[in-house]
C-alpha cells in the first residue's frame, strides 16, 4: 500500500521551495526588473510551479488510495481555476485599457489646464514651478541630467543648425512623456516641456539619436 502522508523532510523541501518561488516573482516585480505582459506571464508561471510544488508535497498526488477519483476532482478544480483565473485577467486588462488616462487625453488635459475632473484627478498640472533649461548645442545637451520636482517645466532650445526632434525613451524605442510624443525643434527654437510624471526619463534627438540626457522627477 502506498503511503498517503508525506514525511517531514519532504515538507520542508516543499516549504522552501514554495518560499522561494514567492520571493522570486515578487523581487521581479518590486525591483521592476520585469515590466508589463512579459511581468504578468512570469508571475502565471511561477504560480503554476507553485501549483506543481503544492500537489506533489503536501496533498501527496500519486498517494491517494483512490487516484482515479482524486485525479478527477483535480481536474475539475483546475479548470474553474483557470477559467476564474483567466477572466479576471481579461476584466482587469479591458478595464485597464479603457479606463487609463491615455497619452492623448493627458495631454490634451495639459493643454486646457484641466487638473482635476470633480473629485478625480487628471494628471495634468494646475500651476508649474521651477523652470529648467536645456540647451543643445553642437550636438551636445547641457545640461544632460536635470533633478526636478512634479510640476516645473524643461525648455529645450536649439542652438544648433540643424533640425532636432526631442525624443523620450531609448533612441530605438521611443515612448511619450506625459502625452508629449516628441518636441521638433527648428534651428533656434525651444519647446516647453511640463514635468507631470514622476521617475527618471531619458531624452534624444530623434533624428540624429545626439544630444542625450535624462531628468528626474520626485513629488
Amino acid at each position: 500500500m502506498k503511503r498517503e502522508h508525506g514525511t517531514i523532510r519532504n515538507y520542508v523541501i516543499g516549504f522552501v521551495l514554495s518560499l522561494v518561488f514567492t520571493l522570486i516573482p515578487y523581487f521581479l516585480a518590486v525591483n521592476h526588473l520585469l515590466i508589463g505582459l512579459v511581468l504578468f506571464i512570469t508571475i502565471l508561471a511561477f504560480a503554476l510551479v507553485q501549483a506543481g510544488i503544492q500537489l506533489l508535497f503536501f496533498l501527496h498526488l500519486g498517494r491517494e488510495r483512490n487516484p482515479r477519483w482524486q485525479s478527477g476532482f483535480l481536474m475539475v478544480t483546475a479548470g474553474g481555476l483557470f477559467v476564474v483565473t483567466v477572466g479576471t485577467s481579461w476584466i482587469l486588462y479591458h478595464l485597464h485599457t479603457n479606463m487609463a488616462p491615455t497619452a492623448e487625453a493627458l495631454q490634451l488635459a495639459q493643454d486646457e489646464g484641466i487638473a482635476q475632473i470633480g473629485d478625480k484627478k487628471t494628471g495634468a498640472c494646475d500651476e508649474t514651478y521651477t523652470v529648467h533649461t536645456v540647451t543643445i548645442k553642437q550636438n551636445i545637451a547641457n545640461p544632460s541630467h536635470i533633478d526636478a520636482r512634479l510640476c516645473d517645466e524643461i525648455v529645450f532650445t536649439n542652438d544648433d543648425n540643424t533640425s532636432r526632434d526631442i525624443a523620450f525613451g531609448a533612441p530605438n524605442k521611443p515612448v511619450p512623456y506625459g502625452g508629449v510624443n516628441d518636441l521638433p525643434l527648428a534651428k533656434g527654437q525651444s519647446q516647453m516641456l511640463i514635468l507631470n510624471q514622476t521617475g527618471t526619463q531619458s531624452f534624444h534627438d530623434h533624428l540624429n539619436d545626439e544630444a542625450t540626457g535624462d531628468f528626474a522627477v520626485t513629488p
